[in-house]
Order: structure tokens, then sequence, then C-alpha cells
């Protein structure tokens, strides 16, 4: 059975920074793209970041560039997104996902598997 463990979220002030981490089980992770999402009250899910399979490409939304890092560790079938600068709109609740393709999408629809989400709220 596929899992997807997500951890890191919390509370934090803006201008903060916090890393999430994902864990992933019952899968070869090494063979999945990964991407975080997030989700807000009343919003749609949207694209934050990705990575390939190798970790050699990565895409970030355009209200992250350059404030958060996509990684990913195989050795520890774990992906991490690293979040810096925050601001109070990044509150949401932000979702990993795996997806069986080579190159990492910017599409919800076309990930295979999902986490349950961790909670983070930044704070003006």
């Amino acid at each position: 059975q596929v899992q997807l463990v997500e951890s890191g979220g919390g509370l934090v002030q803006a201008g903060g920074s916090l890393t999430l981490s994902c864990a992933a089980f019952g899968l070869t992770f090494s063979s999945y793209a990964m991407g975080w999402f997030r989700q807000a009250p009343g919003k749609e899910r949207e694209f934050v970041a990705a990575i390939s399979r190798g970790g050699s490409s990565t895409d970030y939304a355009d209200s992250v560039k350059g404030r958060f890092t996509i990684s990913r560790d195989n050795a520890k079938n774990t992906v991490y997104l690293q979040m810096n600068s925050l601001k109070p709109e990044d509150t949401a609740v932000y979702y990993c996902a795996a997806d069986r393709r080579v190159l990492p999408s910017t599409s919800p629809s076309v990930y295979d598997y999902w986490g349950q989400g961790t909670q983070v709220t930044v704070s003006s």
C-alpha cells in the first residue's frame, strides 16, 4: 500500500522559515517525480513545486520562486520543501504527490498518489 506522509507544518511569523518533509512508503521512490501542492480555504489546489525522479529538474510556481526550494533524497525515500521568507498568503494545507512519469508536472490531475496534507499558517 502506497503512503505519502507529510510533516513539518506549523505556525510561523511572516518572514520566517519552515521545512516540510514527505516520506514515501510502498513505492519505488526513485521511479516517481514528486510535487508539492497547496490548498487554502475556499480555493482550488494549486501547484507549488516539483522535482524529477533523479532530482536534476525542478519547477516552481511564480509565487514561490526564489523563496522555496524542493529537493529529494532517494536513499531516504523523502522529498523536502524548504520555505523561506514566508508570507501570510502562503497559508494553506500543503500536500505532496507522486507522479510515475519522468519529468515533473504542474497539473495535479496527473499525479498518482497523494499525502494527507500538513497545515502551514503564516501570521502577519
